[in-house]
C-alpha cells in the first residue's frame, strides 16, 4: 500500500474534494447500479485530470484519504489505476458510431545475470517477431496491438499515473491506426544488479465490450485457466529466444502479460527469490567457495514513524566464519504482506498450489535453504531504513546488529560493474 508524503495537508482544492466526494460515494453505494453511475463520474473526473497532467491533485487527494478514510483511499487508487492503463476511442462512419477500448499490457522478464542487464531500443527485427507471438498466442481474435519499441528497465517505466496515461494513449492510437513508436530517445539511467526485471509493454485495442486476452473467449470461458497456462507456456517458448538476444548473458523467465499494474507487482513480488539465487552463485563463483561457506543475516526494516511495521527485510552475507558484510539484497514487502504472514493476493505459486499462509522470513529462509545456505541469523529487533551518505546504497545489518556498507573483499576479482 502506498504511504502518504511527509508534508500532506487536508487543505484540499475543489478538484480534490470532489474525488474525495465520489470516492466515498461508491464506498457507501447500496447497489451495483448505483456503484457503476458513481464510477463513471470517478472515471471522467480522473481522465480530465490525467489529460492536463494535474498529478499533483490526484496525489494531494491520495495522501488525505490515506490517513482519513482507507475504503476510499483504495477505491481511488484502483480508479486511477485503472483510467491511467486504459482508455476508449469513438469514430464515426457512414453515420454509424463505433467504439473501441484499449488496455495497456506489461509483459515481465525476471532476468539475473553476473555482468549486466540490458535495456533500451529493440531492434526492429526483434520487435517484429515478438509482436507477432504476442498477438498470435496471448490475445483474443480481432485485437490490434502496438508494442513499444524500448525493453524497459524499472527506472525507465512511467512514474506517475498521468505519465502512464500518455503512454496508454500514444500506443493505443499507434495500436488502431497500424501506425510506428519511436523509441525513447533518451532512456533513464538504470542501476546494475544482479537480478532485475525488463518489461516489454503493449497496447491491445478492441471493439467495446471483445475479449483482449485468449482466454477470455467464450470458447474457452469455461476453462480459462487452462488456456492462460498453455498461452504462457506458448508465449515462454515462442519468445524466449528473441528475449534472450535481448539480455545477453542473461537467465531470463517470462511471466504472464496483463494488465500493466497487476504485472509489475507481480513481478515484484517474484523477482525477490530470483535475487536470493542470483546473489548466491555470485558469491560463490566470485569467492571460489561453496554455498555452505556463507552466512545470511536477515533484519526487518520500517520507517522511523511507522510505529514497529515492517516495510522490508534486509538480508547480508558473510563468510560464515566472519562478522563483515560483503554483499546484500533487499526484500521489499507489498500489499499486505507483514511479518505475521502473507495473504492470498501476496502469496507465490508454490503458496497458492498449497493454499498455505507462508510469512515472509520463513519464505525468504526456504529460499536460502534451497541455495544451499544453512547458516542463518534473524534479528528480532527492527531497525529503522538507513542508507550510505556517499553512494545512497542501503545498509544491511552485520551478525551483531551493528547496520554497515556491504563490502566485497579487496581481493575478490573485480568485474565491470558495480553491483548493489
Amino acid at each position: 500500500m502506498r504511504r502518504p508524503s511527509k508534508d500532506s495537508t487536508n487543505k484540499l482544492s475543489a478538484e480534490s474534494q470532489r474525488l474525495v466526494s465520489i470516492s466515498q460515494s461508491i464506498v457507501q453505494a447500496g447497489s451495483r447500479l448505483e456503484e457503476r453511475t458513481f464510477e463513471r463520474h470517478l472515471d471522467m473526473q480522473l481522465q480530465k485530470l490525467l489529460k492536463t497532467a494535474h498529478q499533483d491533485t490526484i496525489d494531494a487527494t491520495l495522501n488525505v484519504l490515506f490517513k482519513d478514510d482507507l475504503n476510499a483511499y483504495d477505491v481511488l487508487m484502483e480508479g486511477v489505476e485503472a483510467v491511467s492503463e486504459s482508455s476508449t476511442m469513438t469514430e464515426m462512419h457512414d453515420g454509424v458510431e463505433t467504439t473501441h477500448q484499449a488496455l495497456l499490457i506489461a509483459a515481465p522478464v525476471l532476468a539475473w545475470t553476473r555482468f549486466s542487464i540490458a535495456s533500451g531500443t529493440i531492434p526492429g527485427e526483434i520487435l517484429t517477431s515478438l509482436s507477432a507471438h504476442f498477438g498470435a498466442h496471448l490475445l483474443a481474435e480481432g485485437t490490434q496491438m502496438s508494442m513499444a519499441p524500448t525493453l524497459f528497465a524499472i527506472d525507465q517505466l512511467p512514474r506517475t499515473h498521468a505519465e502512464t496515461y500518455a503512454l496508454t494513449h500514444k500506443l493505443a492510437q499507434a495500436a488502431h491506426k497500424g501506425a510506428a513508436v519511436k523509441p525513447i530517445a533518451k532512456p533513464a539511467d538504470t542501476a546494475p544488479f544482479l537480478a532485475d526485471t525488463r518489461y516489454l509493454l503493449v497496447a491491445v485495442v478492441a471493439p467495446l465490450g471483445a475479449p483482449l486476452f485468449r482466454w477470455q473467449e467464450p470458447q474457452y470461458l469455461n476453462n480459462f485457466m487452462a488456456e492462460r497456462t498453455n498461452a504462457l507456456e506458448q508465449w515462454r517458448t515462442q519468445a524466449t529466444p528473441s528475449v534472450s538476444r535481448l539480455l545477453p548473458g542473461c537467465g531470463v523467465e517470462l511471466l504472464l502479460p496483463e494488465a500493466y499494474y497487476v504485472a509489475c507487482r507481480e513481478a515484484d513480488k517474484l523477482i525477490r527469490p530470483v535475487s536470493i539465487r542470483a546473489a548466491v552463485h555470485y558469491l560463490t563463483n566470485t569467492l571460489g567457495v561453496e554455498a555452505s561457506d556463507l552466512r545470511a543475516v536477515i533484519a526487518g526494516f520500517g520507517e522511523e514513524t511507522t510505529d514497529g511495521q515492517i516495510d522490508e527485510y534486509r538480508v547480508s552475507f558473510t563468510m560464515r566464519q566472519e562478522a563483515e558484510v560483503i554483499y546484500g539484497i533487499v526484500w521489499p514487502l507489498y500489499g499486505q504482506e507483514d511479518e505475521e504472514g502473507t495473504p492470498l493476493e501476496g502469496l507465490t505459486h508454490s503458496a497458492l498450489a498449497t493454499g498455505e499462509i507462508v510469512r515472509p522470513i520463513d519464505e525468504i529462509v526456504a529460499h536460502l535453504n534451497d541455495c544451499g545456505i544453512t547458516h542463518i541469523k534473524k534479528h528480532t529487533e527492527r531497525f529503522v531504513v538507513e542508507y550510505c551518505d556517499d553512494c545512497g546504497a542501503p545498509l544491511f545489518a552485520d551478525p551483531v546488529g551493528e547496520l554497515v556498507h556491504a563490502e566485497m573483499p579487496e581481493d575478490a576479482p573485480q568485474g565491470g560493474e558495480h553491483f548493489h
